[in-house]
């Protein structure tokens, strides 16, 4: 399985957080990511968005072709975003457009085996495959890209 973390890009301050929308950079970085999405896409690509605007935003910038899932919002946590995606077993890929901190504590535990708080910049993407050499299961962390590497 290929695991996507793609934290939303830049958003204006403010509240109610849950509508806050891009910033013109971040509308920048979400459509910069996107065209290095689109060229290199694994197959078979289910994505999954937070239910607020920013990240809607981020995730439109690539693909109208997304299902919200109220438990990737920012309260979430590492044990939803895990239950969501499948990860490791399910079949496929998963893209979770998501949020700080889970985005970075799911990226620790899957490369250190604890969670910490780790950063995932706004607008980057981190990108995990998980395989079985020799009976055992291994997290390989294919790319880090940040938004203005897209």
């Amino acid at each position: 399985m290929d695991l996507l973390l793609w934290r939303h890009a830049e958003a204006v301050d403010g509240s109610p957080d849950h509508t806050r929308e891009l910033t013109p950079r971040g509308l920048k970085q979400a459509r910069r990511m996107a065209r290095w999405l689109e060229e290199h896409r694994p197959k078979q690509l289910r994505v999954l968005v937070s239910p607020t605007l920013r990240t809607r935003q981020t995730a439109t910038a690539f693909t109208d072709s997304f299902q919200i899932v109220p438990s990737l919002g920012p309260e979430g946590n590492v044990p939803e975003l895990l239950a969501a995606t499948g990860w490791p077993d399910a079949s496929g890929a998963a893209l979770v457009v998501g949020h700080q901190p889970a985005l970075g504590r799911l990226a620790a535990l899957l490369l250190s085996g604890a969670e910490a708080d780790w950063t995932i910049k706004k607008g980057a993407l981190w990108w995990f495959t998980n395989r079985v050499r020799e009976d055992e299961s291994q997290t390989v962390l294919r790319a880090v890209i940040p938004s203005d590497f897209a």
